[in-house]
């Protein structure tokens, strides 16, 4: 029951903002689809300077807090597949870990992790493997879900070195 009321107050979220409307409307279905049919578990090729730069300069400044509550996550057994949300709005998608209001960032971070994307319907059944498949090594690199108006996809960023 919690999981449908999740994805209702998602819904309702996404239709006020206009998240994934224009994403999934283009392929004809509905957005909480978009995961298991459409979208691409790895680095989208599409990812055009505007989101890439916006992205890594607010990465780069939460980059050591990101990889701290990955490791986190991890530690704890929560999930071996850690998230975090990239959003500039608020949604209801993980938990805050960073507000960018706070911080004068352009996203709000969410930490998540896939049991949960599961459980909200976000990633599907059958589009677990295929997200488990291509999730990339979480000490070396951080999964980011860019979630905006023009562009909803998972994206890997390498954390910076030492």
């Amino acid at each position: 029951m919690l999981a449908y009321y999740v994805k209702q107050e998602i819904r309702w979220l996404m239709k006020k903002k206009g998240f994934l409307i224009k994403s999934c409307s283009t392929f004809g279905i509905q957005p909480f689809q978009v995961i298991n049919n459409v979208m691409d578990y790895t680095n989208d090729p599409e990812l055009n300077g505007k989101y890439l730069g916006t992205i890594t300069k607010d990465f780069a400044t939460v980059s050591d807090t990101l990889s701290e509550a990955s490791s986190q996550i991890r530690k704890r057994d929560i999930s071996k597949y850690p998230i975090f949300v990239f959003a500039r709005q608020e949604v209801p998608l993980g938990g805050l870990l960073i507000n960018a209001d706070e911080l004068n960032l352009e996203w709000h971070v969410f930490a998540s992790y896939l049991e949960l994307f599961v459980q909200q319907g976000i990633v599907g059944q059958d589009g677990i493997e295929a997200f488990q498949s291509t999730y990339r090594d979480p000490n070396e690199y951080c999964c980011l879900f860019v979630l905006d108006e023009e562009f909803t996809n998972f994206v890997y960023i390498p954390y910076p070195e030492d």
